[in-house]
């Protein structure tokens, strides 16, 4: 699989954010936007001027730096599909957990007890980003721990999916099987088996265990489902 995606590539400098590089003893960023519309603005003139400047080296960064969306699938990449978009999923969603900028609805029952909350209000507000209902910082707290809660599950899932050895922790000891005859013929000859533990097999293994973690994982991909649409910063 060749994945190449340079969408959100930027090019745009703008004359603010060169002015507010260049003028760093101005204190207050509103001063370099022309608010009022006042033609004797201080630093309209200088806006004009770089305006046009930033448009070109744009111009030219494009013609350096084309969109290019490209993805390419082989053959082998689909014998296990699902592996194969786990290893771009996995640091997708590493990346957003750390970037993210707002939280989504979450449905309570899609968290654990104590993640939910027992107000409608608090139900209600969870469509927010942070810069709502600032005067309710614990609400969104409880909002934010949930989407972290959700993205976590997630993150487990494919992590695991990806291992291969993650069953190992819940194994020990030895294995030692040995083939017992069953069923024999008139002659007495055996004709079926039965695998059953040799003198020497010390093998133990947590099956409950592992049944748990295979529960978690389908869970967070279950969420990966839900809160697709949700996967924005």
């Amino acid at each position: 699989m060749i994945v190449y995606q340079s969408d959100y590539r930027d090019h745009w400098i703008s004359p603010y954010a060169i002015l507010k590089t260049v003028c760093f003893w101005e204190k207050y960023e509103d001063v370099f936007y022309n608010l009022d519309e006042k033609p004797d603005a201080p630093y309209e003139k200088w806006v004009k001027i770089l305006t046009p400047i930033c448009g070109a080296i744009k111009s030219v960064l494009d013609v350096i730096h084309p969109k290019i969306d490209y993805v390419k699938i082989h053959s082998h990449d689909i014998w296990s599909f699902d592996h194969s978009l786990a290893k771009i999923v996995l640091p997708a969603l590493k990346q957003l957990k750390e970037d993210k900028h707002g939280s989504p609805y979450v449905e309570l029952e899609d968290v654990p007890e104590e993640l939910r909350c027992t107000g409608t209000e608090d139900y209600d507000a969870q469509d927010c980003f942070d810069f709502y209902h600032e005067d309710k910082a614990d609400t969104y707290t409880m909002i934010e721990k949930r989407w972290d809660w959700v993205i976590s599950e997630m993150i487990f899932a494919f992590e695991h999916l990806l291992d291969d050895s993650w069953e190992e922790e819940f194994k020990s000891g030895t294995l030692d099987m040995i083939h017992v005859p069953c069923e024999w013929d008139e002659n007495g000859k055996p004709t079926m088996y039965q695998m059953e533990r040799g003198p020497n097999d010390t093998f133990e293994c947590d099956y409950d265990a592992i049944f748990k973690v295979h529960e978690r994982m389908q869970n967070g991909f279950r969420l990966f489902g839900i809160y697709y649409m949700n996967l924005w910063s």
